[in-house]
């Protein structure tokens, strides 16, 4: 397989990830979130990221072969050699979108967490003070 179209597979599967990205992140800004539908998009997230691994793996291997040095500067530089550089650019503007939309996600994860664990902090002061007195013994309850 050509550079070009390994770069074109690699440049379709970070696109599906973009993709389940932003349906993830409208499944999270829901009032309620439907945990079934984030567990589907996690699954499918799992796949596609697997199928990047794998196709990466490939690519760094060839280039590696092919003698160029190793990261971002040797696949620039087998990119200009295979006449492919703009698809090697619309690939680094898609990975770049996905890692935005991931650190986002986890963002909006991170806050919903925390104002759960700020509701069930409040629920146990209120539920607590009910149950216990200021020397720390069980009161009856009068509920």
């Amino acid at each position: 397989m050509s550079l070009a179209k390994h770069l074109e597979s690699q440049q379709l599967a970070v696109l599906q990830l973009v993709v389940l990205l932003e349906q993830e992140r409208r499944a999270l800004a829901q009032g309620r979130v439907d945990r079934e539908n984030l567990s589907e998009l996690t699954k499918h997230k799992q796949v596609v990221l697997q199928r990047l691994e794998q196709l990466e793996i490939v690519r760094a291997t060839a280039q590696s072969k092919l003698g160029y040095g190793p990261g971002r500067q040797g696949a620039l530089k087998a990119a200009q050699d295979a006449d492919c550089v703009a698809i090697w650019k619309q690939l680094q503007a898609s990975a770049q979108r996905a890692k935005d939309l991931n650190a986002a996600n986890g963002g909006a994860l991170s806050q919903r967490i925390t104002y759960n664990q700020r509701i069930l902090s409040f629920l146990n002061g209120v539920i607590g003070s009910r149950l216990y007195g200021p020397d720390g013994r069980a009161q009856r309850s009068n509920l």
